[in-house]
């Protein structure tokens, strides 16, 4: 019989540190594996095909909401959707491995709904607006138009943080990928029972 595999749904506004925690959290637990989303976005530098995105067209993405290819996905900003495609999880769930996704709020709600209490949901909340903000400025991959929208967006998606399992302030980075490794071993200590 395969072992039943959990999944741990990391979501946040833009710059608060959820990328940089599952990345922590993958180098310190090997059994899991990344659920790598598809977006119509445009890549950003150093973004690769197949490994940080599934990079697809406008139209693609649109034809396979049609065909109802997707677990979750979200128009996050006009005509720049985001999703989790359900052949990536199936991909994956096949290898018997524990999936991470990083993904939007609403996106990270959906998969919690539909996995129940086989998911963990992680809501990485920024210390505050201004530093969230400083944070999206240091990244400097955002032009002013992006930025501001990125912004807006963020004071909505602050209002879904109590329905997430679990909400961690990313207010110190070492204290935070700490305190979501424990949260992750606890989650997936009986695993294997």
């Amino acid at each position: 019989m395969r072992k039943k595999t959990k999944l741990i749904i990391f979501s946040a506004p833009s710059g608060a540190g959820k990328t940089t925690l599952v990345r922590y959290l993958m180098s310190k637990m090997p059994n899991l594996a990344f659920s790598i989303s598809a977006t119509s976005r445009k890549a950003r530098k150093n973004e690769k095909d197949g490994k940080d995105y599934y990079f697809i067209s406008v139209d693609e993405f649109k034809k396979k909401i049609c065909e109802g290819a997707f677990v979750e996905w979200e128009e996050v900003y006009e005509n720049q959707f985001y999703g989790t495609l359900i052949a990536e999880v199936e991909r994956l769930r096949k290898l018997g491995k524990s999936i991470v996704f990083d993904v939007d709020v609403k996106g990270g709600l959906n998969i919690k709904r539909l996995y129940g209490d086989d998911a963990l949901a992680i809501f990485v909340r920024p210390p505050s607006l201004d530093m969230l903000e400083q944070r999206l400025l240091m990244r400097s991959t955002e032009d002013g138009e992006s930025l501001r929208k990125r912004l807006e967006r963020v004071e909505e998606e602050l209002l879904y943080a109590s329905k997430f399992d679990v909400v961690v302030v990313n207010d110190n980075l070492q204290k935070a990928k700490k305190e979501v490794e424990k949260i992750a071993r606890d989650f997936f200590s009986d695993e294997n029972n």
